[in-house]
């Protein structure tokens, strides 16, 4: 059996800004506002990054300690997640997804979310839009179901997506040779996804991607003057 698979890189290919910035303001502003006299030191991680002394993995972990906590109760952040989903929806999707996931649907396609965001609040983004699956950045649970600010495995970035997505693909039984999947993103470092895909759209794309899906034939998608 054959099966459609679309897969959709998130920020700036589905919404219209980058939300994890957001999204730490958001939990920031309504569990511990006194935590944004933390944020000067975001600084040093930022300067520790922009050294590579850091990868993307120590600057998420540190700024999740900084700004949320070392460990929080899930139960405690719920709400947040939602309402935060609530405001993605709201403010910050670009529209004609909505029209493009309902053709895809039509023709049968399982769709999944792909990013580097925090799955935790990916996945109240994702239900709303109606996506299958989330593929994400995992963080760590102690033994008692405490979220910590720890990742569980790495950067869900770049390269790092294939296994992941093929892991998940496995899950279902779905065989890659026994499958049509289109890709989406706005970024080069999507580059991957897009050359995993049997058919690549570069959604939105930025310079480097515009001249990469120039160069491969991949189809331009752009949302953005609407």
């Amino acid at each position: 059996m054959k099966h459609n698979i679309a897969i959709y890189d998130m920020d700036k290919t589905v919404t219209r800004k980058a939300t994890y910035a957001h999204f730490i303001c958001h939990m920031v502003t309504h569990l511990a506002p006194w935590r944004f006299i933390l944020s000067p030191l975001l600084i040093f991680a930022i300067i520790l990054y922009g050294l590579k002394i850091w990868q993307r993995k120590e600057l998420k972990q540190f700024i999740f300690a900084i700004m949320i906590g070392n460990k929080i109760a899930p139960e405690k952040i719920a709400p947040l997640l939602e309402s935060y989903g609530e405001k993605v929806i709201a403010n910050n999707i670009y529209w004609q997804i909505a029209e493009r996931m309902r053709e895809e649907k039509e023709q049968g396609y399982v769709h999944v979310l792909a990013t580097a965001s925090f799955e935790l609040y990916v996945h109240p983004i994702a239900r709303r839009l109606g996506f299958d699956a989330v593929i994400g950045t995992k963080l760590q649970r102690d033994s008692h179901g405490n979220i910590l600010a720890k990742l569980a495995g790495e950067n869900c970035y770049a390269m790092e997506k294939i296994p992941r997505i093929e892991q998940w693909m496995k899950s279902r039984n779905f065989d890659k040779n026994q499958s049509f999947i289109r890709g989406y993103s706005d970024h080069v470092s999507d580059a991957p996804l897009l050359d995993f895909a049997d058919e690549a759209f570069a959604t939105n794309p930025h310079g480097p991607l515009h001249q990469l899906a120039v160069e491969k034939g991949w189809a331009i998608l752009d949302w953005r003057a609407s």
